[in-house]
């Protein structure tokens, strides 16, 4: 009935992949797109890649009623819309509106000037100084949850990393001014709103039923009780004297250009973005990882011949075991090239430009699939090859591996998230032996590239 509707409505093209004779962009049809819907819903991978197969590095998918995505994984027009040309684009809808109801306006969802001004006040929290003083903390952290552990039996070892990042995440901004049960909290209502987000964008179709259930409702109700107990802290917080202990503090600390604070709601979006962008992606490459490593027995023998290395010196401090970590290093990264946990980077132009034989008119939607990208064979060599040893080569690849994405607009954790995974590794390495119980790494491809059915075994060493 629907494609019918469509037809009379002139929405489908008379061939199911024709050429734009404007533009030379490939495209595929709405009729594609509703034919293939339910695959898509449940994971739309294996349709990017046929369709990067068939027409090249891009095309468009056209969605009906006018509306269309085009997608992308050619690094050099990757590179110009979030570096050379990053002031020609914008973020889309889906960050700077859909988004914007369940964390408000931070640096992840904020858009020109006022993003300018808050990544120039919140960029000096997160230099590499001020992450090194949280270490003894992601530490104590790490090794707390990992005792928690199950050992000796299978088990899905997602949740239990989501729960070792959420809480790094809490105590590294709160130190031990948050309680357990306050973190669990925070955890399952940001899970919560990250799970309706998904609805709203897999099921647009649906957003006058989410609100009419009072689903919606519901959802954004629990982000206000987030924010009711971040504040709570807050306040306790300044209440004492200044330490420099956690993030936190030095955000509270942190000043504009005219010697003004962050005020009370935008202190709380910051906040409420670090524990949606720091917990999420870490534990999905700290899982993603595990099970490449557990996979490959010549890997895992050389991480632990360096963790064996490094461990001879019994006063080594924190940061030199991070500095030392040179394989960890690499496997973190092989591991986020394979399986990046932000897929898709989305930008919208301001104005039309033209980029090697294609025009695009302004306000197209691009779509930067870093998961195909990270898998070009041209790009790469035996890209599907889980290969660390290529990212110690000395070999440039900042043109084409963007797992914290490029320019400006980077993440500003970038540093904090990977000091943390090289933490977990090397006490989780130190204790366990790790055996895969799954035949394949599966994906649940949501607002994040999630494992799925991440069975392992740990044994005690």
């Amino acid at each position: 009935m629907l494609i019918n509707t469509l037809e009379l409505l002139n929405l489908i093209p008379t061939k199911e992949d024709c050429f734009n004779m404007k533009n030379n962009i490939p495209q595929v049809s709405v009729f594609q797109f509703l034919r293939h819907s339910a695959r898509i819903l449940k994971n739309p991978l294996p349709f990017h890649k046929k369709n990067f197969e068939k027409h090249g590095d891009l095309f468009q998918l056209n969605l009906g009623f006018g509306k269309s995505v085009l997608f992308c994984r050619d690094s050099d027009l990757a590179l110009l819309a979030l570096q050379k040309q990053q002031k020609n684009f914008r973020k889309s809808d889906i960050q700077t509106k859909d988004l914007v109801k369940y964390v408000g306006k931070g640096l992840l969802t904020n858009e020109g000037d006022d993003w300018k001004t808050q990544r120039k006040l919140l960029q000096p929290t997160f230099y590499k100084k001020n992450i090194y003083s949280l270490l003894q903390i992601m530490q104590s952290t790490i090794e707390e949850e990992l005792e928690l552990f199950p050992v000796d039996e299978e088990f899905d070892i997602f949740p239990f990393f989501s729960t070792l990042a959420f809480k790094v995440v809490a105590k590294s901004l709160f130190g031990d001014a948050i309680s357990d049960k306050e973190i669990e909290t925070l955890q399952y209502i940001t899970e919560e709103a990250q799970m309706m987000l998904v609805k709203e964008l897999r099921q647009p179709y649906k957003k006058w039923w989410f609100s009419l259930t009072g689903e919606l409702k519901d959802k954004i109700q629990l982000t206000n009780e987030a924010r009711e107990l971040i504040l709570n802290i807050i306040n306790e917080r300044k209440k004492l004297p200044t330490q420099n202990k956690d993030l936190l503090d030095l955000m509270l600390q942190s000043t504009y250009e005219d010697g003004s604070v962050m005020n009370e709601n935008q202190l709380l979006d910051e906040i409420l973005i670090l524990f949606i962008a720091g917990h999420e992606t870490t534990s999905n490459a700290l899982t993603f990882t595990i099970q490449l490593i557990a996979q490959d027995k010549q890997v895992k023998s050389k991480i632990d011949e360096e963790i064996k290395t490094i461990s001879l010196n019994e006063n080594i401090e924190l940061r030199e075991i991070l500095s030392s970590s040179t394989y960890l290093s690499a496997v973190l990264n092989e591991s986020m090239r394979l399986y990046p946990p932000v897929y898709f980077i989305d930008r919208v132009n301001n104005k039309a430009f033209s980029y090697k034989d294609f025009t695009f008119e302004k306000d197209t939607t691009f779509l930067f699939s870093l998961y195909a990208m990270h898998r070009r064979k041209d790009l790469w060599d035996q890209p599907l090859k889980f290969q660390p040893e290529r990212f110690m080569k000395g070999e440039n690849y900042s043109k084409q591996f963007f797992p914290f994405g490029a320019g400006p607009r980077k993440c500003i954790g970038n540093n904090f998230a990977m000091y943390e995974m090289l933490l977990v590794f090397h006490f989780l390495n130190k204790k366990f032996n790790i055996t895969p119980k799954f035949e394949s790494i599966e994906i649940t491809p949501l607002i994040s590239l999630k494992p799925k059915n991440a069975f392992v075994s740990l044994r005690r060493k």
